[in-house]
């Protein structure tokens, strides 16, 4: 039997406070690298936080193109030797591979996808789907990811990304030391939930909020996902805002308290009693 992945691990810290010292535990959020290989040949090695390996591999092989769908995959396991490798099986022709593994920081997702024309290359769709939210919605979503963050009390230094639908009902959450593994977590949670069926969740018509800002990576993951709502509780980049408005995604930032702001795709969100 695997081990169980240990998100957090204790250390003694020095404490100064007003003046004062004291020696107490703390908790650090736990960062190890994740190798994974594809067919046998290593794909990336990722640093990541332990916990939904599977998800997370499977997430990424999604988002970024080397696979298209769960049929795709043969399966998906750990490695014989190792609870930080993750070996997967892919049927029939597989995306860019490669033959070298390539090293990926918690910061980043895969290198060389740093450009629009990337995802052009790919020929994704531009998201066409109708779903709407209301602002009020929008608004309540924040704490809601924060009060289901179990290992971020804990430790004060993890990312989340949560997946809602559009009355604002939270149906998945992950966190990682990377919020590009986050992101991976929850797209491959879905993929991997329809394999004993269709899956019960809508990625086409739900809500998707990160954590930190939102860059580039998580636009072009939350485009490969079909998600058409991606919102964020800081700032987006210039190259995310250009990529959403090219694909279609509605895209907010700074979403704290009562206001946020629209970078992308106003039209699904009700402003004003109207959308549009």
């Amino acid at each position: 039997m695997r081990h169980k992945p240990v998100r957090a691990k204790p250390t003694d810290v020095t404490e100064w406070n007003a003046g004062t010292v004291q020696r107490r535990a703390d908790d650090l959020v736990t960062e190890e690298p994740l190798e994974i290989r594809v067919n046998g040949v290593p794909l990336t090695v990722t640093m990541r936080t332990p916990g939904d390996d599977l998800e997370l591999a499977t997430g990424l092989l999604y988002t970024e193109g080397i696979i298209t769908g769960r049929e795709d995959l043969g399966s998906v396991g750990y490695g014989a030797d190792s609870a930080n490798v993750v070996e997967v099986a892919v049927k029939g022709e597989t995306g860019e591979t490669g033959g070298t593994a390539r090293f990926m920081s918690s910061a980043c997702g895969i290198c060389g996808k740093t450009s629009i024309d990337a995802i052009r290359a790919r020929g994704l769709s531009r998201l066409n789907s109708g779903a709407t939210v209301e602002p009020s919605v929008l608004i309540a979503l924040p704490d809601k990811l924060r009060q289901a963050q179990t290992v971020f009390d804990r430790t004060g230094a993890l990312h989340a990304a949560a997946l809602f639908d559009t009355s604002g009902n939270l149906l998945l959450i992950r966190e990682d030391v990377g919020r590009h593994n986050a992101v991976d977590k929850i797209v491959g949670a879905t993929l991997l939930a329809s394999a004993n069926g269709p899956t019960s969740i809508a990625l086409t018509a739900s809500v998707l909020l990160v954590s930190g800002r939102a860059g580039f990576e998580i636009v072009q993951k939350a485009v490969a996902a079909g998600i058409p709502i991606l919102a964020s509780v800081s700032a987006p980049s210039s190259l995310a805002v250009q990529c959403a408005r090219e694909m279609g995604l509605t895209l907010v930032g700074f979403l704290r308290g009562d206001r946020f702001v629209i970078y992308a795709g106003d039209r699904r969100l009700h402003l004003d009693g109207r959308s549009g």
